[in-house]
């Protein structure tokens, strides 16, 4: 690991780490490497930008749980990219008060963060209800609020500095539409989608791009702890590779607010341009007790209130 003031004698000029619009081209970046940060660095989404961003010559910090998955990429990924600097901090982004802003803040103190993909979240299944208050909000606080205070934590350096750069955030194409038995999944990332598309214009004439990209399904581990839903199994077979996603992604920056990516993120996005948002929700609530699905979280819920 570097020492901080290593941080400035890295080569320079860099190639921006992001391929479309008017990022594209070669930059100074301080005569130091872009860094970004991006929780998590877990197998799937969070650890293919990382690996991509490495390839083009940036340094980067990974933010996670502090556990072995992130001593594991991290030094998976020192290893398969030796000239780079790779820093690990531990958090749990899903902390109430967002204590962890503090701890990102101390971990990068004096680093030229100009590339922040903020990609941390996860999913609760089964009906709202039936899971306790306190992992509601946990989930809440990681998807949504997490995203919104380390934004906030890098575009106030970002500004302040008078630095280039660009916030990226991953949503979901769950954003577009109503997602029964995964309520909040659907609506912490509306909330994001939202965000982002609003602080893309208060941010692109300080030089600094936002872009929020929905992707379709992706093999991870993301659906490991979900209930049994049809759905999910569905959409688990169509998965794609998370490497599919970064040259979407970074194509995108500069040019775009929001990027769907793949079939299922376009194909959601065109349903709800052909029916009305209220009508498909309401046609769903109409149609709820004949799917499979409800069944099971019925019986799901029902097992749940046996054990308290």
């Amino acid at each position: 690991m570097a020492p901080p003031g290593a941080w400035s004698r890295a080569p320079a000029p860099v190639r921006r780490v992001w391929e479309g619009g008017r990022a594209r081209g070669e930059a100074r970046s301080g005569g130091s490497a872009p860094t970004r940060a991006a929780p998590p660095p877990s197998p799937g989404i969070g650890k293919s930008l990382a690996r991509k961003l490495l390839s083009q010559g940036a340094n980067v910090v990974l933010v996670a749980l502090d556990d072995d998955l992130l001593t594991a990429t991290s030094a998976e990924l020192a290893a398969e990219f030796p000239a780079r600097d790779v820093r690990a901090v531990g958090v749990d982004l899903g902390a109430p008060g967002a204590p962890y802003v503090a701890t990102i803040d101390a971990a990068t103190a004096g680093l030229p963060v100009s590339l922040v993909f903020l990609n941390a979240g996860y999913m609760l299944t089964g009906f709202f209800e039936a899971t306790p208050l306190a992992a509601q909000l946990a989930n809440l606080e990681c998807n949504a609020v997490s995203a919104v205070a380390i934004a906030h934590l890098f575009l106030t350096r970002m500004v302040g500095a008078g630095r280039t750069g660009c916030l990226v955030f991953t949503s979901s194409a769950a954003a577009a539409v109503a997602s029964p038995f995964t309520c909040l999944y659907a609506a912490t990332k509306a909330c994001v989608s939202s965000f982002g598309a609003s602080l893309a214009v208060e941010a692109r004439h300080r030089g600094i791009d936002v872009l929020v990209f929905h992707p379709s399904p992706v093999a991870s581990r993301f659906y490991d702890r979900a209930h049994k839903l049809g759905v999910l199994d569905f959409f688990r077979g169509v998965a794609v590779h998370p490497d599919a996603l970064p040259p979407a992604v970074f194509g995108a920056v500069g040019r775009t607010a929001w990027r769907d990516v793949g079939p299922t993120a376009v194909a959601f996005r065109l349903m709800m341009k052909l029916v009305d948002f209220n009508a498909m929700a309401t046609l769903s609530a109409l149609a709820a007790p004949l799917l499979p699905d409800f069944k099971l979280a019925v019986a799901d819920a029902a097992a749940k209130a046996k054990k308290r």
